[in-house]
């Protein structure tokens, strides 16, 4: 007896797809996480409907987006469903598990693009102060503040950057990207300092296990995402910064000052390890915003 269509697409079909994505293609842990729970989600709507992957129609996923966005999802989370579906369905029209594609031509559900938050340069030098350097963990904090908005590094990034990334002379770091895609970064005279300071003044009392993370916790483990967010946090508290703050906020704070201060909008592209120019040019409509802003505020004719 044919095992349920849901078994089969659990059991075998969605493991065998998220297989190649994380070996063959390269992707990262978290996306292939993300793809996961998309794509459980719709297996779990195939399961309620008798269907099996390999014979729905455009109808059919047509309907399944018009489910998600009727239990109140919102459309950039059904923007990002879909785009799991495409990834899925040309993998199985590839490997000949489909004669067709039934997600061409469905249209994705129309997101206004969300213009990140960042901070002021006033904000950023505050937060930048707030770490407690005259203790070791306070000065390793401040090194990787300093290093976060020097280089604009993913929080992923920043906590697997490895002793021989880092070379501060002549000033720059080698980034594992996403997709294992390497790219090197400009580390500034200030960071570079922190950093210098780090290595001689804190870092050899924290490796007691003689790591090769750059940045070490109390535990002389190397640090976590989980930990450097919880650092930020506080020390955006002790700056008087009210307002949401995360790693990616100081990622998105380097790119727009970089902007602001007349930076090549492909130099910041290559900065920030964005495959496609469009990621990018998100930070051109905030840049915009502001002069509009000032102009607003100044011109006399406004």
């Amino acid at each position: 007896m044919r095992a349920p269509a849901a078994t089969r697409f659990g059991r075998t079909v969605l493991p065998d797809y998220l297989a190649v994505l994380l070996v063959e293609r390269g992707l990262a842990s978290n996306s292939v996480a993300s793809y996961r729970r998309d794509l459980e989600a719709f297996g779990r709507w195939l399961a309620s409907r008798g269907l099996e992957a390999e014979a729905c129609e455009r109808s059919d996923l047509r309907r399944y987006l018009t489910d998600l966005r009727g239990r109140g999802l919102a459309a950039r989370s059904a923007a990002r469903a879909l785009a799991a579906l495409r990834g899925f369905y040309r993998y199985m029209v590839e490997r000949g598990a489909c004669a067709h594609d039934p997600t061409l031509d469905l249209e994705s559900p129309k997101v206004m693009p969300a213009l990140p938050y960042f901070l002021t340069a006033e904000e950023v030098e505050a937060l930048l102060a707030a770490p407690d350097v005259d203790r070791p963990l306070g000065l390793r904090d401040r090194a990787m503040l300093e290093t976060v908005y020097a280089t604009g590094v993913r929080v992923s990034e920043l906590v697997s950057l490895t002793l021989s990334q880092l070379r501060l002379d002549p000033g720059y770091v080698r980034v594992w990207g996403k997709g294992g895609k390497e790219r090197v970064v400009p580390v500034g005279s200030a960071a570079r300092g922190w950093l210098a300071r780090y290595l001689d003044e804190a870092r050899p009392g924290l490796d007691r296990k003689h790591r090769d993370e750059l940045f070490l916790t109390v535990r002389a483990e190397g640090m976590t995402r989980q930990c450097f967010w919880q650092l930020i946090k506080a020390h955006g508290r002790k700056a008087g910064i009210s307002t949401h703050l995360s790693p990616h906020v100081m990622r998105h704070s380097f790119a727009t000052h970089l902007l602001e201060h007349g930076a090549d909008l492909r130099a910041v592209q290559a900065m920030l390890g964005h495959a496609d120019i469009s990621t990018t040019e998100i930070y051109t409509h905030i840049t915009r915003e502001r002069l509009r802003s000032l102009y607003d505020s100044k011109h006399p004719r406004a």
